[in-house]
């Protein structure tokens, strides 16, 4: 049966947090956000001084974890980023109206509107190697100039170096996504 959740004071970046013990839970220590409160699940055999050791850990790895899926400056600093991939591999041909993160877009890592120059990228992108993230906005950047996947865009996308890099990365969290077989690369739970 579950004790009561205790509250912690922790440092003022994290917000309030929850500790829920557990007498069912045995080995693991997991975390996870709920609004602006983060609530960390212990066994309930655990010490005091083993729950603050934990809470401190868990909640660093949820930081980490966060920072790793943000991109600093959102949709202003990609469409800046936007403008300096197009002055480097384009000539400063392809210029789009807006580019922007979308959550909508859960089968495919961007896209591109032509006729009116709107450039979306999935974020599920955010936290990829940087590269990738280029190589998807030179692949939308390059549809304002070529539409379609024939032979010319792919010829004015060799213009960016780590095409093939970036593509094989791509296909690899793909094929990741659809083996039922495999863990999740990240988890909230820590052997104790």
């Amino acid at each position: 049966m579950p004790t009561e959740p205790t509250e912690q004071q922790p440092p003022a970046a994290h917000g309030p947090v929850e500790v829920r013990r557990s007498d069912r839970r045995r080995r693991t220590v997991s975390a996870y956000r709920e609004g602006d409160r983060t609530i960390v699940l212990i066994p309930a055999r655990m010490s005091k001084a083993e729950e603050r050791r934990w809470v401190t850990a868990m909640l660093d790895r949820l930081a980490a974890k966060e920072a790793k899926r943000s991109v600093p400056g959102g949709d202003t600093e990609l469409a800046e980023r936007a403008g300096r991939l197009s002055e480097r591999y384009f000539e400063g041909r392809a210029r789009p109206g807006s580019v922007r993160w979308v959550t909508n877009q859960n089968t495919r890592w961007g896209s591109c509107t032509p006729a009116e120059g709107t450039i979306r990228l999935s974020h599920r992108l955010r936290g990829m190697p940087e590269y990738v993230v280029d190589y998807v906005l030179c692949h939308e950047l390059a549809h304002l100039l070529v539409p379609g996947h024939g032979p010319d865009f792919w010829r004015l996308l060799e213009a960016y170096p780590r095409t093939e890099r970036a593509r094989g990365y791509l296909e690899g969290v793909a094929a990741t996504a659809r083996t039922p077989d495999v863990p999740p690369d990240v988890t909230d739970d820590e052997e104790v």
